[in-house]
C-alpha cells in the first residue's frame, strides 16, 4: 500500500454493459489502506448508491521502460460514492478530478484483496560464442 500510496495516478477497473472498463484517475490512500479517488461519474459505477457497492479493482505501478525496473500493486475490492459532507469536503480538497468538470463524486475502494509483483534487473543478453 505504500507503494499505491507513492504513486500519483492509476487506473480504476469496473464493469461497463457487462464489459471490462478502465479509466485512469489520481487517487489517495488512507492510514487505514483504503484508495479514495475522484472522477466523473463512470458508466457502471454510476450505479453506486449510498447503500451500496460494487467490486472494482484499482491498479497503479511505477516501472522504467529502460531498465525494466519496478513495481505494479493491484487492489480489489467493493467501492462506494463518498457522502458523508465532512469527509467529502475533505477529500474533494485534496483530490483533484483529473477529467471532466462538473458531478465528480469520491469513491472510496475498501481492499480486499492486495497483490503485486516487482520488476528486478532486466535479463541480460546472451553471450554469442
Amino acid at each position: 500500500m505504500a507503494l499505491l500510496a507513492s504513486a500519483p495516478f492509476g487506473r480504476i477497473v469496473f464493469t461497463s454493459n457487462a464489459l471490462p472498463a478502465v479509466r485512469p484517475v489520481n487517487h489517495l490512500v488512507e492510514p487505514g489502506g483504503s484508495v479514495i479517488v475522484r472522477t466523473s461519474l463512470l458508466p457502471g459505477l454510476s450505479l453506486l448508491r449510498p447503500i451500496g457497492s460494487v467490486i472494482v479493482a484499482y491498479q497503479a505501478d511505477a516501472i522504467d521502460p529502460l531498465q525494466w525496473l519496478g513495481w505494479s500493486v493491484l487492489v480489489t475490492g467493493p467501492a462506494r460514492t463518498v457522502t458523508a459532507p465532512d469527509a467529502l469536503a475533505g477529500y474533494e480538497h485534496r483530490l483533484d478530478a483529473i477529467f471532466g468538470s462538473g458531478d465528480n463524486p469520491v469513491i472510496v475502494i475498501e481492499p480486499t484483496l492486495v497483490t503485486g509483483i516487482r520488476l528486478l534487473e532486466r535479463p541480460s543478453e546472451p553471450i554469442a560464442q
